[in-house]
């Protein structure tokens, strides 16, 4: 598959790059892209989730009335599940929500992310960029430039670059990242790929494995 080379003003370099058909051209699997985004959004979670059970609440311990003759049902602590400020049964305690995949199947899950974008006209190809300063403005010039001032898109760069960054941080939409930092959630979460010129050999060596 050949994809055309724009400039960051939007216009047709008149070049081509061949996107590998190995990491751009499979047949999408979905189980495996499922997989590597729950794990991805279950890698957000911090778990720090902790609500009191009864032993941890503060209250009296006496019998709050007497075993029998009350008509109801007995009672021994106030600090009861079944009274209201008493503890809660069975509630969220911390833990970590990390689960483990393999290599294998990440890799696949990106490609056929990557796929999924190319196979959808998403995927733009755009020459190596960098600005003298970290500024939005110059990073919107480039949005509206590519049509994607009102749209989600992932900036792929071939190595971190600090003023392409911090132009892009203030923005909700965007998102730059690295040719090693390609995620499957973040791939399939954009409205289109952006991928630097450069970046396209360092995104095929690394999936290509």
């Amino acid at each position: 598959m050949k994809v055309a080379v724009l400039d960051i003003t939007g216009k047709d370099t008149g070049r081509k790059v061949e996107l590998s058909s190995e990491v751009f051209g499979i047949e999408p699997n979905d189980h495996a892209i499922y997989l590597d985004v729950k794990q991805y959004l279950a890698n957000q979670r911090q778990g720090t989730h902790k609500s009191k059970e009864r032993g941890e609440i503060a209250g009296s311990t006496r019998k709050i009335k007497k075993q029998k003759g009350t008509g109801t049902a007995r009672a021994g602590s106030i600090k009861s599940p079944v009274f209201r400020g008493g503890g809660r049964i069975f509630g969220p305690r911390p833990r970590n929500y990390s689960f483990k995949l393999n290599k294998n199947l990440k890799r696949l899950a990106r490609k056929s992310a990557l796929s999924i974008q190319a196979k959808d006209s998403n995927l733009v190809v755009v020459e190596d960029f960098n600005f003298e300063t970290p500024k939005t403005k110059e990073f919107v010039k480039v949005l509206k430039a590519l049509d994607l001032d009102n749209k989600k898109a992932l900036f792929v760069l071939n190595e971190e670059n600090k003023n392409v960054y911090l132009s892009s941080r203030n923005l909700k939409k965007s998102k730059v990242v690295n040719a090693t930092g390609v995620n499957t959630y973040n791939v399939l979460n954009a409205n289109k790929v952006v991928v630097a010129e450069s970046a396209l050999e360092g995104i095929q060596s690394n999936l290509s494995k």
